[in-house]
């Protein structure tokens, strides 16, 4: 093996030694920054703008949380012909929708709310567990029911995947802890979203994008059968 060969060869290996941790590194880095509300003031001014250009329906369903609602790019077909509002931005915990809930949801004075977060919440580098995750859907919950009391709020259950499997059984905890929050109060209601994501107990090879992470669109098909459905029981005009 010549030199220039040994050469372009242990570069190569550098960097694919250093893509690696990149990839491992990169979501902490994202957790760390994302922890400041403003990391998202973009984000939530885009949504001011889109309003201005095409006003929101009255009284919508707001689908609010993290990007599993930012990337359902078909959330109004699927859940035609009920009025909905995507306002997801993407990496966002609890926290954030409580800071931004006044942008996000309340000024639509909406029907209902269907919420979906927890899982960044739970990434390792917050440091945060699934007591707190419980806590702050309860205070995100009792903000828009202070300025929207008759509406309906939905938790979709954390779901599982591939990528961050390691913290299932925090997650699932979580999600026990608002199921049972949720009973406690006849407007509020847990969905199931993270079992139809599992076969053998084991997330499903064939509803996830090639992170590991997010939905594909066989994953959206199994979230519009669960979430229509329980809408269309819950506020008819289905």
């Amino acid at each position: 093996m010549t030199t220039r060969v040994k050469w372009i060869a242990g570069t190569l290996a550098a960097l694919v030694v250093l893509a690696g941790l990149a990839v491992i590194a990169l979501p902490h880095v994202y957790a760390k920054l994302a922890e400041d509300p403003a990391f998202f003031a973009d984000e939530i001014a885009a949504f001011a703008a889109q309003d201005a250009a095409t006003p929101p329906p009255d009284a919508p369903i707001v689908f609010v949380g993290s990007s599993s609602i930012r990337l359902w790019s078909t959330l109004a077909e699927d859940m035609a012909p009920l009025p909905v509002l995507n306002r997801g931005f993407g990496g966002s915990q609890l926290s954030h929708l409580i800071h931004y809930v006044d942008e996000t949801v309340v000024r639509y004075l909406p029907r209902a709310v269907v919420v979906y977060a927890g899982g960044n919440d739970l990434h390792v580098a917050t440091g945060k567990t699934a007591e707190d995750v419980a806590r702050d859907f309860a205070t995100l919950a009792a903000t828009i029911h202070a300025y929207a009391p008759g509406a309906r709020v939905y938790f979709l259950s954390i779901k599982p995947t591939k990528r961050y499997w390691a913290r299932w059984p925090e997650m699932k905890r979580a999600n026990e802890l608002i199921e049972r929050h949720c009973k406690s109060d006849a407007r509020l209601a847990y969905v199931d979203v993270a079992t139809p994501l599992l076969e053998d107990g084991k997330p499903r090879g064939d509803v996830f994008l090639f992170d590991g992470q997010h939905l594909n669109d066989a994953g959206y098909r199994e979230w519009k059968r669960v979430v229509r459905t329980r809408l269309c029981d819950d506020l008819g005009d289905c």
